[in-house]
């Protein structure tokens, strides 16, 4: 039987992401974005796109031509993180956002280095790698301790291998979203699916993740988000993958304990969170 609990609550510490899917308008305008600025690698069918990094698929695109565009008051995505293994693919990231599309950001936040941008149907996006977790600092309280410091981009740069693609490794680190309710989002994602609040100290946001990760999930009110997802444009689901059986038993029990519908099957459970984002608890392989 796996270890089933982290810090505080009944998430085990090795779960992580999965795939991520986004509701979109328009296959033949993102997927170049995706594979030729970010360097996804593409498998495509007439309403999917499958995008993968050394094999490994991250992004799911799902087209709905029908699909409204997201409302200005719905709560959603604020942006889906890309997880680089290494200094140099963050590089390369940075030449090819640089020669194909707009930065919009870029920042160190101690445990890690950043850069934003959107895609064009407006979804955010950040691209990141992780320094060592030996060297990230922690408040007193044990949390991990982050803030938004200026990125010096040309030392990045002077790092890029010359990749045009995203390397083995790359996956989804985190996903931070714009909520309604942030007291009523932290409780759901802390006390029913058992992550850890790992940092609170951004006005009106919290960070939570399974173990001591940094975060696996960001929580924001800095926009006047009122009400909850829609089947507009956006996003659709998330991955949260648990180890074994065991500890998605463990989860799936937690979640109807606390109130909410689980959907379950061997190998796997859905929730909807607070705002109506689906959380899709798997297996890993």
């Amino acid at each position: 039987m796996s270890d089933t609990s982290s810090e505080t609550g009944v998430l085990p510490a090795a779960s992580h992401l999965g795939r991520i899917a986004l509701r979109v308008g328009s296959l033949d305008t993102l997927v170049p974005f995706y594979r030729d600025v970010l360097g996804f690698e593409v498998e495509r069918t007439d309403s999917r796109a499958t995008l993968s990094a050394g094999h490994n698929p991250v992004v799911v695109l799902d087209e709905a031509p029908d699909a409204p565009p997201r409302a200005r008051d719905e709560a959603g995505l604020f942006h889906l993180a890309i997880r680089v293994p290494t200094r140099a693919a963050l590089g390369d990231a940075l030449r090819r956002i640089r020669d194909g599309a707009q930065l919009s950001g870029a920042s160190d936040h101690l445990v890690s280095e950043a850069l934003y941008l959107r895609d064009p149907e407006g979804n955010g996006i950040e691209v990141y790698w992780d320094r060592a977790k030996s060297e990230w600092p922690h408040n007193d309280d044990g949390t991990v301790a982050m803030d938004t410091l200026p990125l010096a981009l040309d030392d990045v740069l002077d790092e890029a291998a010359g990749d045009d693609s995203l390397p083995a490794g790359t996956d989804l680190g985190h996903v931070h979203l714009e909520v309604t309710d942030l007291s009523q989002s932290v409780e759901f994602y802390t006390e029913a699916l058992g992550m850890n609040l790992r940092n609170d100290t951004y006005p009106s946001a919290a960070f939570v993740a399974a173990g001591d990760y940094h975060h696996h999930v960001g929580l924001n009110r800095w926009n006047d988000r009122r009400t909850g997802v829609t089947d507009g444009r956006g996003i659709e689901w998330f991955e949260v993958v648990v180890p074994d059986a065991d500890a998605l038993d463990v989860v799936s029990d937690a979640l109807g304990n606390a109130g909410f519908d689980v959907r379950t099957s061997e190998e796997a459970a859905v929730v909807t969170d607070p705002d109506g984002i689906e959380v899709r608890l798997i297996q890993a392989d």
